[in-house]
């Protein structure tokens, strides 16, 4: 048995209350695009680290891709994150892979949507449709 009171004179103890999904930014350089990996909590805890992987997927040049297929909440640090590389990247378009429903939710109700190109398939995938041949 646990005694949760607390001892006369002594000042309450508060829980510390842990994320059970921290955040986690992943840049990866594949041959055609480089592809940011957002996973779990993305918000102002994991805005440093959503920077510096910004700049890093920027400076590559390449066609950018963010998958974020794992992510678990959104605040205002991912929106401006995702508002970050589609205003600075070049003319190209940032292709926004697997978006949860609450990442939807927040850049349509925010109109950062019409920033990206959203797709809900792992780009690059073929469909048994696409092997037949087309008319021209």
């Amino acid at each position: 048995m646990t005694n949760d009171a607390t001892p006369p004179g002594e000042a309450p103890r508060v829980p510390q209350v842990r994320s059970v999904d921290p955040g986690s930014v992943h840049v990866l350089y594949e041959p055609r695009a480089t592809r940011v990996v957002l996973t779990g909590e993305i918000d102002a805890e994991l805005g440093p680290d959503l920077l510096e992987a910004a700049e890093d997927a920027l400076a590559s040049g390449r066609p950018l891709q963010v998958d974020a297929h794992h992510v678990t909440f959104m605040d205002s640090t991912g929106l401006a994150f995702l508002a970050r590389l589609a205003s600075r990247s070049k003319g190209r378009r940032v292709t926004l892979i697997r978006p949860p429903a609450v990442v939807k939710f927040l850049i349509e109700t925010t109109n950062i949507v019409q920033l990206l190109d959203v797709v809900d398939e792992e780009p690059g995938l073929s469909t048994p449709d696409d092997d037949e041949p087309q008319p021209a």
